[in-house]
């Protein structure tokens, strides 16, 4: 394989790139949203958060750019990543999640601990014939590129890249990861739209009760209608500013904390506890959650959720910009382990399903929460009704506060496994 990262970069000027990066997101948006029907046909097919991976590696894979030069990636991560997470958490509503019964609840926790439980089984089943390819030694241990997609299949994009600098994945097996994560769960994402077609029949099957959901319908769109208004200047600027302080207090405790633990408990180094930038997600994280139990958790109905997913695009193009999109074709192995690893997820979710009879809805948003993310699961919902689609925004918010620690706890799990 050709490496083109050696030739210089046509582009280095970080402001050009930005821009660049920019455009190519906004071109993606605007063609996801158009009504023609030729690209409708094309983004059923093709994900547009795949596009906003793929299009910036392309100016890397190529040598337009240099990902590993470029420092708009450090920026992101520290800055954008840590403010993504404090305002994606801030609108959980704990209430509203309370109201959607302990069977939604239930059913995302599930998939939580499916996804937790699935990596460490997933590693144990390949590495019992085929063990070269969950092997890997330093940043190139498998292990640590699994973790990233823990990150994900719980959370998001933002623990994602949380956990590929939590556990230091190298840039090379990280982009094997991101094709892996994004064609396993994207293939998962169909079987739900598929089924969210045949939920009568489904729910027949798990004999599950939908009268919650249909009386939540009405909730939801009181709840919007209340909190929903026209952002002013002096509201955007608040949104950024608790966005921006709470990063800023993050990096404070981070800067704090991490250094004490290096000179006075060096041992903890192998749970992460060392890093700065772990201090820094689980405190933004944090922050988030105990914000949302203030009258801060109003900001969303100016947007909080909104510009928190502006910084998330971003950061998830500068991911993007750092890839070599050739690097799955190096390890086909991986496919394997993320294939079984997403049927041990299936597989518990609807075993509890059945045994708690839960209707598909709920299998299949909470599901979702995990593996999507608040840019999927609000589809997944609002392909059973339009207007349950904030269902799946309040459990992937959710997911996005848990999954940080579900993420770290399975990446110990799959560390441990691999020594076994």
């Amino acid at each position: 394989m050709t490496n083109v990262h050696h030739i210089k970069p046509l582009i280095t000027n970080d402001a050009v790139i930005f821009g660049i990066l920019m455009i190519i997101l906004a071109i993606i948006f605007k063609t996801a949203n158009s009504d023609r029907p030729a690209l409708k046909k094309f983004y059923t097919y093709v994900p547009s958060l795949l596009l906003c991976y793929f299009v910036p590696s392309l100016l890397n894979t190529f040598g337009l750019v240099s990902g590993g030069t470029s420092s708009l990636y450090f920026v992101a991560s520290r800055y954008l990543l840590p403010a993504s997470l404090i305002l994606l958490t801030v609108s959980i509503d704990m209430q509203s999640i309370i109201r959607l019964g302990p069977k939604a609840i239930i059913m995302f926790l599930t998939g939580s601990i499916g996804i937790i439980i699935g990596g460490p089984l997933a590693i144990l089943i390949v590495s019992a014939f085929a063990p070269q390819i969950v092997g890997g030694v330093g940043p190139n241990a498998v292990w640590r590129g699994l973790a990233t997609i823990a990150g994900s299949w719980i959370g998001g994009a933002a623990n994602q890249t949380a956990m590929k600098e939590v556990f230091g994945a190298s840039n090379s097996l990280f982009s094997a990861m991101i094709t892996v994560d994004v064609i396993v769960s994207n293939v998962w994402l169909g079987f739900l739209l598929f089924g969210a077609g045949r939920t009568e029949s489904i729910d027949r099957f798990f004999k599950g009760d939908t009268s919650a959901i249909d009386a939540l319908k009405v909730k939801i769109r009181t709840f919007r209608s209340d909190i929903a208004k026209i952002p002013t200047l002096s509201d955007m600027i608040t949104v950024a500013a608790v966005g921006f302080g709470a990063t800023a207090f993050a990096h404070i405790v981070a800067d704090t904390i991490a250094p004490w633990m290096q000179v006075n408990y060096p041992q903890l180094a192998k749970f992460s506890l060392t890093s700065p930038f772990f201090w820094i997600v689980v405190t933004a994280t944090t922050a988030g959650l105990l914000l949302s139990f203030t009258p801060a958790r109003k900001l969303e109905g100016v947007g909080a959720s909104r510009m928190g997913s502006l910084f998330l695009y971003i950061l998830v193009a500068t991911i993007g910009m750092k890839m070599n999109i050739l690097a799955i074709f190096d390890h086909p192995g991986f496919f394997l382990v993320g294939i079984i690893w997403m049927l041990i997820h299936i597989t518990i979710m609807l075993s509890v399903a059945k045994m708690i009879r839960a209707p598909f809805f709920y299998v299949a948003v909470g599901s979702q929460a995990n593996i999507g993310g608040a840019a999927s699961a609000p589809i997944v919902a609002s392909a059973f009704d339009t207007s349950l689609a904030p269902v799946g925004v309040l459990l992937a918010v959710l997911g996005y506060a848990l999954g940080t620690y579900g993420a770290w706890i399975c990446a110990i799990l799959m560390e441990f496994v691999t020594k076994i």
